[in-house]
């Protein structure tokens, strides 16, 4: 006798779909999809709007490489910005808790992701040619590496810094302010303002 699924294909849908979330499981997608369902269709209406005008209307700054509305993103064409300096973080988190420590000032590069050859994520697929270009542009005296201080980031430090130290250009590592093995998204903007302040050379 063949087994009948416990829930109707949509809701199915609805727990695959939450189980790619980063950190949720089955339990947890299950959980999600019958409470929303139960108790909050209207938020479950506006969530599914959301990421579809997310993936309809975001793109990637040309110049940033950060998620943005238009080809080149806000801070990009912010002329207040200092555009001599360009710190290399891993995520848009990063970014943000940089900009919340207040001690940064310049323009960024966003990775979106760190190297992690066991994954299948190299060089190319951190599109490095692409940081290397933008680090080179002849405006650029700066380039700070804020990658975190996990071995994956390190890893990627070590290998921008090999590449860009055969380009004109300072090349600076945020300082241990930041503890061995965190990312900066869970660390207080204070340390991170610390460090920023504190960076050396590499």
């Amino acid at each position: 006798m063949d087994h009948q699924p416990l829930e109707p294909e949509p809701l199915l849908s609805l727990i695959t779909a939450l189980r790619r979330l980063p950190g949720i499981g089955l339990r947890s997608a299950r959980r999600i999809s019958y409470y929303m369902l139960q108790h909050d269709l209207q938020g479950l209406d506006i969530l599914s709007r959301a990421l579809s005008n997310a993936v309809i209307n975001l793109c990637h700054c040309i110049q940033c490489n950060n998620f943005s509305e238009n080809e080149l993103c806000s801070m990009c064409s912010n002329s207040n910005r200092d555009s001599n300096l360009l710190c290399i973080v891993e995520t848009p988190a990063d970014r943000n808790i940089l900009e919340a420590s207040r001690s940064y000032h310049g323009l960024y590069y966003v990775l979106m992701g760190h190297l992690a050859p066991l994954d299948g994520i190299g060089t190319h697929e951190l599109s490095f040619e692409r940081v290397l270009k933008r680090a080179s542009d002849g405006i650029v005296k700066e380039v700070i590496l804020a990658t975190n201080f996990t071995a994956e980031g390190e890893t990627t430090a070590h290998f921008l810094s090999e590449a860009l130290a055969k380009i004109q250009v300072k090349v600076s590592r945020l300082a241990r302010g930041v503890p061995a093995g965190s990312e900066l998204e869970y660390v207080d903007a204070g340390t991170v303002a610390w460090a920023m302040m504190e960076r050396k050379p590499t």
